[in-house]
């Protein structure tokens, strides 16, 4: 919901940073991976019960997210690089809550139920995704992307803001998590009638 109007404040410093990182060789690819990696560690990290830890890697690893599309934009985007983009982004997303509840098995349902809730933003963004681009539709509200972003209630800044409370406020976790889940499936149902919108036939 609000990533449109945080890009206009993010960009600016990344792109400086990305200027930098472009000289040394870095290229967006790499830093996409190395950013996974680092979420492989807050995963770890939560599942220790190290919140602090996984809570300073969760917030570098958004960082990196948003460096990785700062080079594409300087190199040029490829179809590589918005597949990897995307794909370890999502794998992140889902493997926060699942290592969390492995570390308390207690919160293990409401995991559950949010993990089924990302499935539901994930599949209704890319199936969307993927028919746009067959109708050769584009956007840019949230930057130039090499697939078409649909947005939501729950976009990544809501996301990022939920497993920041998560590692401050572990022992509210279920009831965040139940919380959240039902906004991510207010978003499915919202994309789910956009793209009935967008793409019904007319008879």
């Amino acid at each position: 919901m609000f990533d449109g109007r945080l890009r206009r404040l993010i960009d600016p410093c990344c792109d400086a940073v990305a200027r930098v990182l472009t000289r040394v060789g870095l290229t967006a690819n790499a830093v996409t991976v190395i950013g996974f990696l680092i979420g492989v560690g807050a995963w770890i990290a939560l599942a220790f019960v190290q919140d602090g830890l996984a809570l300073t890697l969760i917030v570098l690893n958004r960082v990196l997210d948003g460096l990785d599309g700062a080079i594409a934009r300087r190199r040029g985007p490829t179809d590589l690089g918005g597949y990897l983009d995307i794909v370890l982004d999502f794998l992140f997303y889902a493997g926060v809550p699942f290592f969390f509840a492995v570390g308390r098995p207690d919160n293990a349902l409401a995991a559950c139920f949010l993990v089924f809730a990302f499935v539901g933003t994930g599949s209704s963004f890319l199936a969307f995704a993927a028919i746009a681009a067959r109708r050769g539709l584009t956007t840019e509200a949230r930057g130039r992307k090499t697939i078409y972003y649909l947005g939501g209630l729950t976009e990544g800044a809501e996301t990022i803001a939920f497993f920041v409370l998560m590692c401050l406020l572990p022992h509210n976790f279920a009831l965040m998590a139940w919380t959240f889940g039902a906004l991510c499936w207010l978003t499915t149902a919202c994309r789910i009638t956009m793209a009935y919108t967008a793409f019904k036939e007319k008879r």
